[in-house]
């Protein structure tokens, strides 16, 4: 029998997009409407590294708008690490803002280890 998971990932928050850019050692994301080939969207575009395009971030919606022609004009894995970029960035916004202190360990595989030590608990 066959298990299929769907991962839908939002990027809702200007701030983290700010920062994941930031951690990528990426331009800024600049606000505003951008052409991608066929049709112009507005939000926080981002540009990735080899990509002919950027991604268009949507904040309201929480949508991701890009043409990359099936990889021609960007490797997918940007993209990848970008949103995982912003998954980090969120996870250790929202700790803090809770007061929380984060531990962060990269791993071999490239995923990230995050370690949230809740105010107050003990271990």
């Amino acid at each position: 029998m066959s298990h299929t998971v769907e991962i839908k990932t939002e990027v809702r928050d200007p701030t983290a997009v700010a920062a994941a850019c930031r951690r990528l050692q990426l331009p800024p994301p600049v606000a505003g409407v951008t052409r991608l080939f066929a049709e112009s969207v507005s939000g926080l575009a981002v540009q990735l590294p080899g990509w002919r395009y950027p991604v268009v971030c949507q904040p309201l919606s929480g949508d991701i708008k890009y043409d990359n022609y099936q990889g021609r004009w960007g490797n997918a894995r940007e993209l990848e690490k970008f949103l995982q970029a912003y998954a980090v960035e969120k996870a250790l916004l929202e700790a803090r803002k809770q007061g929380h202190s984060v531990h962060e360990q990269a791993l071999a595989d490239g995923s990230i280890k995050l370690t949230i030590q809740v105010a107050g608990a003990t271990a």
